[in-house]
């Protein structure tokens, strides 16, 4: 295949050949029917359009499709070599954000100017995701050692503890099960994996102990009083400690298996009675009642519930047709915040309903699915591990904010991916589908 080199950037030769048209149907039809409930979200019951963030939406959404017929023509190794540089960059700005960035719904999230600007941690998924191929690939069948496997898990908790820090949780989360996909793909122990699994779901339950006592349990459960007792939480502390030195001390002496195990448990224990503590401690208030309400939305119905009540209530008033497009009640009438950002699909199920919903899904399936296609064809390990990445990326934001928009997940505030409002989003996942394509069109090429 013939190159053409422009800044020393290798760009291939336009060609059809390898281009995945179904791959950019479904992204295109995804990005139109986003456009068209942005629109709809802007619009009050009385007919009067009150925002014009469609207007926004359609430039981000042109220049954005710009972008992957770019990116789709850029050889995916250069990334192999650029990766370092682009996470190093990335490091960078999420450095500056909270000091410099514009504050958008209490986070410094945003650079830029007015309402022109970037979400750098939007960006930050893919650049992980490149440097992460890359990692993994140079460290080969070593992953499954515990000290390469850390490695990988630091390269993600470094932009994580950034963005932790403007704060913003839901983008933050993201960078999680990428990685996971990516470990669990490049041949890491299960063991590894497993215990961040737990981990960290432990440390989620023992975060939200008190505002379950407080809130679900008002009368008091004992044990849960005795779990979120400080004075509890410290012997517990001292315990696991305890114990897992016994166990590292008995494995060494004794080389027995379920000292390993032991020890394996107590410290998964120790790190989510620690992270469970540093939680509450600079955890605010209503981001901890957000793993409270998914559960029992009723405990602040018109504060911290007010969001996912009336995101079922939409959801479930759509029924199998939908009140037609514009005739949405929760919307217009501008009961549902954030309706044209993280609640975009409820607008959708009030809308068109059931009907409608379906069709959303055989869209995103029609990526996934062709997304685990070109995974599962490649050669290339580089391909492999940054195309499941990217899938894996992709999943983890249907899942949440579909599951946010029913009520089955707790509110995050990550969008959903082609629909939901937002430049720095849209651009993220078009030019991560767009390397998707370029993986494609290499196997079909070469």
């Amino acid at each position: 295949m013939v190159y053409k080199r422009y800044k020393g950037i290798q760009l291939r030769r336009f060609s059809l050949i390898g281009f995945d048209i179904l791959l950019f149907a479904a992204v295109s039809a995804l990005i139109v029917i986003g456009i068209l409930f942005i629109y709809s979200s802007g619009v009050t019951s009385t007919g009067v359009i009150v925002s014009n963030e469609y207007i926004k939406q359609i430039i981000w959404a042109v220049t954005g499709l710009l972008l992957f017929f770019i990116f789709s023509y850029i050889s995916y190794e250069r990334y192999r070599y650029l990766s370092v540089y682009i996470y190093i960059f990335t490091i960078v700005l999420l450095l500056i954000t909270p000091f410099i960035g514009r504050e958008v719904n209490g986070a410094h999230s945003w650079l830029g100017f007015r309402d022109i600007g970037i979400q750098p941690s939007e960006f930050g998924k893919l650049s992980i995701i490149l440097f992460l191929g890359y990692y993994f690939t140079s460290v080969g069948k070593d992953i499954r050692k515990l000290s390469k496997f850390l490695v990988g898990f630091a390269i993600v908790l470094l932009p994580m503890f950034l963005i932790l820090l403007q704060p913003d949780i839901g983008t933050a989360i993201v960078y999680f099960p990428i990685f996971l996909f990516m470990a669990f793909i490049s041949g890491a122990a299960l063991s590894h994996i497993m215990f961040l699994v737990l981990a960290s779901g432990l440390s989620a339950v023992l975060i939200s102990l008190s505002a379950i006592r407080d809130y679900i349990l008002s009368d008091g459960h004992p044990l849960l009083r005795l779990l979120s007792d400080s004075a509890t939480n410290n012997y517990f502390l001292i315990s696991m400690a305890v114990i897992l030195m016994i166990a590292v001390l008995g494995y060494f002496l004794f080389k027995r298996k379920y000292f390993y195990w032991i020890g394996y448990s107590s410290l998964m224990f120790l790190i989510s009675l620690l992270a469970g503590a540093g939680a509450h401690r600079f955890m605010k208030n209503y981001q901890i009642m957000r793993l409270i309400i998914f559960l029992k939305p009723d405990i602040d119905p018109r504060g911290s519930g007010w969001n996912i009540i009336q995101s079922i209530t939409a959801v479930g008033s759509g029924g199998f047709w939908g009140k037609g497009f514009l005739h949405g009640t929760q919307s217009h009438y501008r009961f549902l915040p954030q309706q044209s950002t993280d609640f975009i699909f409820s607008i959708l199920a009030e809308e068109w309903g059931f009907i409608g919903c379906i069709l959303v899904f055989i869209l995103f399936l029609i990526i996934l699915l062709r997304g685990i296609y070109v995974v599962y064809k490649s050669r290339d390990n580089y391909a492999i591990l940054i195309g499941s990445g990217i899938v894996g990326m992709i999943f983890f934001h249907i899942m949440v904010n579909i599951g946010m928009a029913v009520g089955i997940m707790p509110i995050t505030g990550i969008p959903l991916f082609f629909l939901s409002y937002g430049g720095s989003s849209l651009w993220t996942a078009l030019i991560s589908v767009a390397v998707l394509n370029n993986i494609n069109m290499h196997r079909r090429i070469f």
